[in-house]
C-alpha cells in the first residue's frame, strides 16, 4: 500500500530528525528550554511545599472529643434578654446500641445506600473529594461521594460549612481516625449519632420512631427505610406526604438492588421485600402557648438564615428571640382574663401580636391555648378586618391633604352608585346603600367631620370619603396603596381596589395589622417584622444578627393627623374602654359582616399590638352560649388593654406628637358674630340629641360596621 503523496516517507522522517539532532538551537528554542524548566522546577516546588504543608497539617490536626459536641446539640430558644429560656427545638434523643445488636442486614443496607467499599477503603474518597474541591473552586454546590468515615467526622466533630478548608480537615481526621478505630467501631459510632430525623438520633430511638420497635428487631426492608431517610429526613420521610414518598420509595429500591449486587440479598428476597409501614409522626401535644412562638422561630430559621431541618434540630442552636417575657406573660393573661371559657363560646380563637414601632421585633404574640399543630391564630387565621381599614382611608386622605376636619354628611342610611352590588341578596346594598350601625335605619349624625366619624365608626362619611379619593373614578386605589404602604402584604386575602374597601372588605393576618399600626405609631416608618435578633451554633459554624428592615412610608404630619383621630376612638368613642390604660393611646374598633369577627388594634408611642376574635375560621358569629354577640368594644378592647398594661409596666409614659393639621387650611371654619345685645333663647326648636356611645353589640349586618 502505498503513502499518499501529502504525508512524508519514513526516511525523510527519520533523516530529518538526523539533521535536527545535529542543529544548535536557536534563541527561541533556548527560550522555550528555560520556559519549561522552570514550569517542572515550579512545579515540583509546589509539590514539595503541598507535602510539607500536607505533613504540618497532619501533625497538627487532634481528633476532637465527640462528647464536646454531642452534648451541646440541643437548640436552645432565648427570650429578649439572652439568658431566659423559652424552649427547646429539638432535645437530643439519643441511646447508644452496640453493634452486635444492630442486625447484620441493618448494617448492609446503610453500606449500600452510603458506602459500599467501606470495608476496604482507607475511610476517604479521593475522587469524591476530588469533585468537591473542583466544584468549590467553581462556586458550584455541594458534591457527594464522600465515605461513611468522613460522614462521621463531618456530621459529628465539624462544622456543616462547605469550605475547602473544611474538606482538608475532614480529609485529614478521616484518614487519622481510619488508622486508630475498627472499621467496626466507626460503623457503629455512625450509626448511633447519625440524625434521622422525628427528632431522632441514632439507630435505636428512629427505630422507635418510625417503626416502634427495637434496632435488633429491625426487618431488611425497615432497615432499607432507615439507610434511606438519614440523606434528608425531610425529603425522604414518608409520612412528610406524596412527594416525600415517592422519593423514599425509589431510594429504597436503590438501597435493596445495591445489596443484591453485593452479594448480600439474594434476588429471592429482594423479590419478597416491600416498602415498610411507618409510624405517624407523633405529634407535640401540652406545648402550651409558647408552642406557636418556636413554630415560627423554626419558620423563620429556614425562611431567614436557610437553615435545614437536620440543622435546626441537632446543630446546637443558641437563638436569642424578640419575644420580651413579660409582654408575653402580659398576653396570656390578658387572654385567659377576659375570654369566654370554651363552655361559653365553643370554637372561639383569638390572636394577639404585639409589635415595636420603627424596629419591627414581635414583643409579643398570642397563636392559641396550645400548639398542637393547629393554625396560629396570629399569622395563619385570617378574618375580615372590618372597620379598621378606615384609618387606612385616613392615610389616603391626608396624602392628598385632605383635612380630617373635612365634614361629611352623617345620615343613615345613604345610596351612593359607586356602592351598588346588583349580585348582593340584601335589597340595600343592591341598590348602593350604606347604614351606620345600630337597629332599624342605624345611628344618626347630622354634618361631622372625619375625627368623630372615626370616633364613632360612621360608615356613611368613609363611603363618601372613599368617593372622593377615588375623584370620579371606579377604582378605590388609595385605601389599597396605603394599606400596602403601612405594611399589609400585597397578596392579603380580599385586598382590592374595589369601592367598599376602605370598609373593610379584605381578610388580613393579625401580625399584619399590628405591623401596619406600627407603621403609624412610628411616625411613618414601615418595619419588617422579625422574631430572631441572633442565632449561633455550638461549634461555632453559625454567628447571625438580625439586619433590621425599615422604610420611610408616610410623612410625619400625616401620621400625627391619623393618630389624633385615632385618639378620638379611645377618647370618646367606640374604644372608650381603653381609657383604663391610664397613658395616651390610639386605635380602632372593627367589626365584619355578621360579626364573624371582632377587632381593636392599637398603639402607644412604644407598642402596637392588635386583637382578633373569629369563630370556626371566620365563617360563623362571634357569639357565646346565650346567643349575645361579642362586641368589637368590648372584648377586644378588654383584652388590648390588659395586655398593653402588663406589656407596658415600668415604662416612661410617652405623649404622642401634635396634631399639625394637614390640609386644615382650605377647610370653612365658623365665624363668630362680634358680641351684640342678648337675643331671647328661640323656644321652638329644642337643641337636636347628641349621638351617644353605643352600649349594645356592634352588629351590622350590611356592611362594615365599627
Amino acid at each position: 500500500m502505498s503513502i499518499p503523496p501529502s504525508l512524508p516517507s519514513r526516511s525523510a522522517i527519520r533523516s530529518a530528525s538526523k539533521s535536527n539532532a545535529k542543529r544548535k538551537p536557536g534563541r527561541r528554542g533556548w527560550r522555550r528550554i528555560f520556559s519549561l524548566k522552570w514550569i517542572l522546577l515550579g512545579l515540583l516546588g509546589m509539590f514539595l511545599l503541598g507535602v510539607a504543608a500536607f505533613g504540618v497539617a497532619y501533625a497538627t490536626t487532634d481528633i476532637p472529643k465527640p462528647n464536646e459536641l454531642a452534648n451541646a446539640q440541643a437548640s436552645i430558644i432565648y427570650y429578649s434578654d439572652g439568658k431566659t429560656e423559652m424552649g427547646r427545638i429539638s432535645e437530643v434523643n439519643r441511646e447508644s446500641v452496640p453493634l452486635t445488636k444492630i442486625p447484620l442486614h441493618v448494617q448492609r443496607a446503610l453500606l449500600a445506600a452510603e458506602d459500599r467499599t467501606f470495608y476496604q477503603n482507607s475511610g476517604f474518597s479521593p475522587s469524591g473529594i476530588g469533585r468537591s474541591v473542583v466544584v468549590a473552586l467553581r462556586g458550584g454546590p455541594t458534591q457527594g461521594g464522600s465515605t461513611i468515615t468522613q460522614q462521621y467526622v463531618k456530621n459529628y466533630f465539624l462544622t456543616s460549612d462547605r469550605t475547602i478548608t473544611r474538606k482538608a480537615k475532614e480529609f485529614i481526621i478521616s484518614i487519622k481516625i481510619d488508622q486508630q478505630e475498627s472499621k467496626n467501631t466507626i460503623l457503629a459510632n455512625y450509626l448511633n449519632t447519625i440524625y434521622y430525623g422525628r427528632g431522632a438520633t441514632g439507630i435505636q430511638t428512629a427505630a422507635k420512631a418510625y417503626f416502634g420497635v427495637d434496632a435488633s428487631r429491625l426487618t431488611v426492608a425497615q432497615g432499607a427505610l432507615l439507610a434511606s431517610v438519614i440523606r434528608g429526613p425531610q425529603f425522604y420521610d414518608p409520612d412528610l406526604g406524596p412527594k416525600q414518598k415517592a422519593s423514599a420509595t425509589a431510594r429504597v429500591n436503590y438501597v435493596l438492588d445495591g445489596m443484591v449486587t453485593q452479594g448480600w440479598l439474594s434476588a429471592a428476597e429482594r423479590a419478597r421485600t416491600t416498602f415498610p409501614k411507618t409510624l405517624p409522626q407523633a405529634k407535640v401535644s401540652k406545648a402550651g402557648t409558647i408552642g406557636f412562638v418556636i413554630h415560627e422561630v423554626r419558620t423563620e430559621l429556614a425562611t431567614k438564615l436557610g437553615l435545614s431541618v437536620t440543622e435546626i434540630d441537632r446543630g446546637g442552636l443558641r437563638i436569642t428571640t424578640t419575644i420580651n417575657r413579660q409582654a408575653q406573660a402580659a398576653a396570656v393573661k390578658a387572654v385567659n382574663d377576659n375570654m369566654p371559657t370554651e363552655k361559653e363560646a365553643p370554637k372561639l380563637h383569638v390572636g394577639l401580636t404585639a409589635i415595636k414601632p420603627g424596629d419591627g421585633a414581635i414583643v409579643a404574640m398570642y397563636g392559641g391555648k396550645d400548639y398542637t399543630g393547629q393554625p396560629n391564630s396570629s399569622t395563619d387565621a385570617i378574618m375580615q378586618g372590618g372597620s379598621t381599614f378606615k384609618v387606612f382611608g385616613l392615610l389616603a386622605a391626608l396624602q392628598k391633604d385632605i383635612s380630617t376636619k373635612t365634614k361629611f354628611d352623617g345620615r343613615s342610611p345613604q345610596y351612593f352608585p359607586e356602592f351598588k352590588d346588583s349580585t348582593s341578596k340584601i335589597p340595600l346594598i343592591a341598590k348602593g346603600g350604606v347604614k351606620n350601625f345600630g337597629s332599624g335605619s342605624g345611628e344618626q349624625f347630622g354634618k361631622i367631620d372625619l375625627r368623630k366619624a372615626t370616633a364613632h365608626s360612621v360608615n356613611t362619611v368613609f363611603a363618601q370619603l372613599n368617593i372622593k379619593l377615588a375623584d370620579g373614578g371606579t377604582r378605590a386605589t388609595g385605601v389599597y396603596d396605603a394599606a400596602i404602604l403601612a405594611g399589609l402584604p400585597k397578596d392579603t386575602a380580599g385586598l382590592g381596589t374595589n369601592m367598599n374597601n376602605i370598609l373593610g372588605t379584605a381578610s388580613p393576618h393579625v401580625i399584619d395589622m399590628a405591623n401596619a399600626y406600627a407603621t403609624i405609631a412610628a411616625q411613618g416608618q414601615k418595619a419588617t417584622p422579625y422574631l430572631i435578633v441572633k442565632v449561633t451554633s455550638a461549634n461555632g459554624g453559625i454567628d447571625y444578627k438580625v439586619k433590621k428592615q425599615l422604610t420611610p412610608a408616610f410623612d410625619k404630619k400625616v401620621t400625627a393627623d391619623v393618630t389624633d383621630a385615632m385618639t378620638q376612638v379611645v377618647e370618646n368613642g367606640t374604644g372608650v374602654g381603653a381609657r383604663a390604660l391610664g397613658r395616651p393611646a390610639a386605635g380602632k374598633t372593627g367589626t365584619t359582616n355578621n360579626t364573624e369577627a371582632v377587632w381593636f388594634d392599637g398603639f402607644t408611642p412604644q407598642l402596637s399590638a392588635a386583637v382578633g376574635i373569629y369563630k370556626n375560621l371566620g365563617h360563623d358569629e362571634v357569639t357565646v352560649k346565650n346567643g349575645d354577640v361579642i362586641s368589637s368594644g368590648d372584648t377586644p378592647v378588654d383584652i388590648w388593654t390588659a395586655f398593653m398594661k402588663g406589656a407596658l409596666k415600668g415604662q416612661k409614659v410617652i405623649d404622642f406628637p401634635k396634631r399639625p393639621g394637614v390640609g386644615d387650611s382650605p377647610v370653612p371654619t365658623p365665624t363668630t358674630a362680634p358680641p351684640t345685645a342678648p337675643t331671647p333663647a328661640p323656644t321652638t326648636h329644642p337643641p337636636a340629641p347628641k349621638p351617644t356611645t353605643p352600649t349594645s353589640p356592634n352588629h351590622q349586618t350590611m356592611r362594615s360596621p365599627r
